[in-house]
């Protein structure tokens, strides 16, 4: 017999609201940081998991 058990932990809003920021800026960052950097290396790379995800970029 399987036994498990759930804890949750309640957070602020201002704790919500700094996580819900930096997730983000961090999604911003590698949304538009990378997809339009100069690297090609970078920029491939970028075209490449944004395609295997279904995400169109042009």
């Amino acid at each position: 017999m399987a036994v498990s058990n759930v804890s949750s932990v309640s957070l602020s809003l201002s704790d919500r609201l700094v996580a819900g920021l930096v997730a983000l800026l961090l999604g911003g960052f590698l949304v538009f940081g990378a997809g339009l950097a100069n690297s090609s290396v970078l920029h491939d790379t970028a075209h490449d998991t944004r395609h295997s995800y279904g995400f169109p970029c042009h």
